[in-house]
């Protein structure tokens, strides 16, 4: 095989074999295929696209270009997976309350990526937090808590990595069949038995068209289940932030918030409704009613705070988090609201604007060598259908200096629109792709 062959034969139509695709992912991992023959790759398929058959191929060689890991707990490996939003920061709750009720998870989680936070930087906000963790330590703290969120290490689906490097830069981000691909092989190098997808559309999502994001869901049901790993997903509303916060360190004080008993939000009713979903992927539940039931009780209890707690002092983060994380997470030295400059109902709310409004605050990266600061973003986000007097806030900003919360309020003020008359506001899951 080689790759010219390969190239050519997508670019005219034809479906690769799997075998062809396996050669074309190691080849991507031990460099026989070249950044000017995966762009080429890319391009044959974002135009010609590999069908279903030739999608499931991709994404198992890619996921086998590299370590693939295998457990031997006495309950189901399953995970959940979101394609991003703002104020998402279902992972912090999700994972300890899974693990809380007999399932193991070890969460392989990314950075900020365009508007979106990353579950990383969020967990780094807290202090001595380390993401990187070697497969022994890995194993180690899922062993013992149930659950660790972790980066991928270097030898998980390097294909990918090569991959979306070059797609990055070639204009081939946008496609099922890559997205697809590039999604399960990390998730699925982790070994899981059963994982919950959060599809998300709206305003503050990557994908904002309902139909695009339909595609995509079923999409990766199809393609994971056909891989072996029994997989359902959920379409969501990202209309407006799931959590009232935005910024690394806000978000983790938010998530904080839940596992607490202190809010009972939008982020506390999806991490509920993806834990009932991922609990019967499990085996732990016959319902996703019954195990909803059983997520909540695990937050009730306090259960799923304590592994959270574990979970962190296990990864280098303070042994007393659970009790003093106020203490613990940093501060902006300038805080101030954005007053509402009229009265009337919050009626739509432009996600992306907000969300890079918070990465000008230093919340996210501009370029890859940028160092983000934990302290800054936005809390306190009036919801869709929240009435406001005219000087009341809207939100409240979180800044490094007051030039900068001087530029958010102008950018913020943009992105928020305030009508005389409510609006309806859309339900929280939309559909839902059953496996």
């Amino acid at each position: 095989m080689d790759a010219r062959t390969i190239i050519a034969g997508i670019r005219d139509g034809h479906t690769p074999s799997a075998d062809a695709l396996q050669w074309f992912a190691k080849g991507l991992a031990d460099g026989r295929v070249s950044d000017a023959q995966a762009g080429a790759f890319a391009m044959a398929v974002v135009l010609k696209g590999l069908g279903d058959a030739g999608r499931t191929a991709l994404t198992m060689a890619m996921r086998d270009s590299g370590k693939v890991l295998q457990w031997h707990c006495d309950g189901p490996v399953i995970d959940k997976h979101s394609t991003g939003g703002i104020g998402d920061c279902v992972s912090l709750v999700l994972a300890p309350a899974l693990a809380a009720c007999g399932a193991y998870v070890p969460m392989i989680s990314g950075r900020g990526l365009g508007h979106t936070g990353g579950t990383l930087d969020k967990l780094e906000a807290i202090p001595g937090l380390q993401t990187t963790q070697s497969e022994a330590r890995l194993r180690d703290i899922v062993g013992r808590v149930g659950c660790a969120i972790v980066s991928a290490s270097a030898d998980m689906a390097p294909a990918d990595r090569r991959l979306y490097a070059v797609r990055d830069v070639t204009a081939t981000v946008e496609s099922l069949d890559l997205i697809t691909a590039s999604i399960l092989s990390k998730k699925l190098a982790a070994g899981l038995q059963g994982l919950v997808m959060d599809v998300k559309t709206g305003s503050g999502a990557f994908m904002k068209d309902a139909g695009a994001a339909r595609a995509l869901a079923t999409a990766l049901v199809d393609t994971a289940n056909a891989a072996g790993c029994r997989t359902t997903a959920m379409i969501t509303d990202m209309s407006q932030p799931l959590a009232p916060a935005l910024g690394n360190g806000l978000e983790v004080a938010e998530a904080m918030r839940v596992l607490t008993g202190q809010t009972h939000g939008r982020l506390f009713d999806l991490s509920v409704a993806l834990g009932g979903q991922a609990l019967v992927l499990g085996g732990l539940a016959d319902t996703p009613k019954a195990g909803e039931g059983q997520i909540q009780a695990a937050l009730a209890s306090g259960r799923a705070a304590d592994r959270f707690a574990r979970m962190l002092a296990d990864m280098g983060g303070p042994k007393d988090f659970a009790e003093h994380w106020q203490d613990h997470l940093p501060s902006a030295p300038v805080i101030r609201d954005l007053p509402a400059p009229r009265a009337g109902y919050v009626t739509a709310i432009q996600g992306e604007a907000m969300g890079l409004a918070v990465i000008a605050l230093g919340g996210g990266r501009q370029v890859e060598r940028d160092i983000i600061n934990p302290a800054v973003g936005l809390d306190r986000v009036a919801p869709l259908g929240a009435y406001r007097e005219k000087g009341d806030p809207l939100l409240r900003i979180h800044a490094a200096t007051p030039e900068q919360a001087d530029r958010a309020t102008k950018a913020l003020l943009n992105a928020i629109t305030i009508t005389d008359e409510a609006a309806s506001v859309s339900p929280l899951i939309l559909n839902q792709v059953p496996g």
